[in-house]
């Protein structure tokens, strides 16, 4: 049962790891449109889905409780800034950028746990985070620039799944995915007729396969989703936890091997310092869970 969650957890960061390939491939459509369909066809998916597997129970409690519908316009509000901060980096050249907020997402995690739930750190979480705070003041030094593409991200999905370790199992993947989505809908429908009016959807005009690959955004978006939720019900946290990095590693080696993005010696620096970082708190991890502490406390949790 373990191999087979850590095989669908590894598929779901596998598809995350290579979205960047899929989105280049939808140019010429911009930012603004690809998230707004990215939006409305999860929305279509979610619900087709629904209907085949007639699973409207789970989703129906869900909206007769308006604690839980609240927290599921915040996550859609949060993941929304998530994947406009994403497709606006990567479609700008900025994919290595976007790997290093999903590097640094784990850590992220750990602050918010001291500033939200009010955990008390052990010393190699400390040495952790000196780590990752130095590794981010050499990339504003040496690189002359303010990674606020890789904090916007980390941050954002660090209270994303925060919010969604707080709904616990009260909503399901599905009924998240499609509630969050819903919630969205209008934002994503004022996108596409800007667009519309201003330079014009790209839809049908760019050729059939460019359509169906646009088309298929809702899937691309909800699979991954569903991967991960069969496979966290599967497999440890700290498993988890580990196989978290196949995502910004994909991330990294095609931005900087693929789309060729540059990488001087303070860049390398600060990721290697990120890394080390890294290398601590998943030590410290398992380390702890060994000890009979709560595993995977102190790892990021994907949705």
């Amino acid at each position: 049962m373990r191999l087979i969650g850590g095989g669908y957890a590894f598929t779901a960061y596998l598809l995350w790891g290579v979205l960047p390939l899929y989105f280049v491939a939808l140019l010429p459509t911009g930012a603004w449109e690809l998230v707004a369909w990215r939006i409305v066809l999860s929305l279509v998916f979610c619900v087709v889905l629904l209907a085949v597997t007639r699973a409207w129970r789970p989703l129906l409690a869900i909206i007769r409780q308006p604690r839980l519908l609240g927290w599921t316009a915040l996550a859609g509000g949060l993941i929304y800034a998530n994947w406009m901060v994403y497709v606006l980096a990567t479609l700008s050249g900025h994919v290595v950028e976007t790997s290093l907020g999903y590097f640094i997402n784990p850590l992220v995690t750990v602050v918010l746990g001291v500033l939200v739930l009010r955990e008390r750190l052990r010393v190699t979480q400390w040495l952790a985070l000196g780590l990752a705070a130095i590794a981010v003041g050499v990339i504003v030094v040496g690189y002359g620039a303010f990674p606020w593409i890789a904090l916007s991200l980390a941050f954002s999905f660090g209270i994303y799944g925060l919010i969604k370790k707080r709904i616990g199992t009260a909503v399901d993947a599905v009924s998240g995915l499609t509630l969050e989505s819903a919630w969205l809908t209008p934002i994503a429908l004022v996108q596409l007729a800007v667009v519309a009016t201003t330079s014009g959807l790209t839809l049908f005009t760019a050729g059939p396969g460019h359509a169906v690959l646009l088309l298929l955004a809702g899937v691309v978006t909800a699979t991954p989703l569903l991967f991960f939720a069969a496979g966290a019900r599967r497999t440890p946290l700290t498993v988890m936890g580990m196989l978290q990095f196949v995502a910004p590693i994909l991330q990294f080696a095609i931005g900087v091997w693929v789309f060729g993005e540059p990488m001087p010696v303070e860049r390398w620096i600060g990721f290697a310092l990120v890394w080390v970082a890294l290398i601590v708190l998943t030590a410290d991890s398992l380390a702890a869970a060994r000890r009979g502490g709560r595993a995977g406390a102190d790892v990021a949790e994907v949705a």
